[in-house]
């Protein structure tokens, strides 16, 4: 499944998918999370961004492994050396963008009112808040693991 699409190898052209959702998923986290007057604009962008953010990244890393199996299974050197470190972030990132995805959904069920009560949290101002440093401390983190990700990727490639 993650091998080939149209006869080309499926990873060069799944990681767009997740270097592009990625980034835009760190950003509206990060801006639903510390802009609340924003959050009524940007939520639907977020609870679209999440899991389609962490399939990317899930895919990526899948095609990636069907990738060395299929073509660098028997790498040696300078070249097995950079795909490992490659490979070395992605699991970190996977998880990382996964608790992201977790972290920010239930920021946004947080705060969005009940029914009952006008202007309150769901589910309390102090679980709020927590769930507010909880997604923006994870979403550094996911930028830190796609930033090194993307960038062994592209010094496995390229040298």
């Amino acid at each position: 499944m993650f091998d080939q699409i149209l006869g080309l190898p499926a990873h060069p052209l799944i990681i767009h998918f997740a270097v592009v959702l990625t980034p835009l998923l760190v950003a509206v986290a990060v801006a639903y999370a510390l802009v609340p007057r924003w959050r009524g604009n940007v939520a639907w962008a977020l609870v679209l961004l999440a899991p389609a953010g962490s399939l990317a990244v899930f895919a990526a890393r899948q095609s990636g492994e069907r990738l060395k199996e299929a073509r660098f299974g028997t790498a040696e050197g300078e070249l097995a050396a950079r795909i490992t470190t490659h490979e070395s972030f992605a699991t970190p990132l996977l998880l990382s963008v996964l608790g992201l995805t977790v972290a920010s959904l239930l920021l946004v069920y947080a705060t969005s009112p009940a029914r009952d009560s006008v202007g309150r949290d769901r589910l309390g101002r102090p679980v709020t808040v927590l769930l507010t440093v909880l997604t923006v401390a994870l979403a550094l983190v996911v930028a830190y693991f796609v930033f090194r990700a993307g960038d062994s990727g592209a010094r496995a490639v390229w040298g």
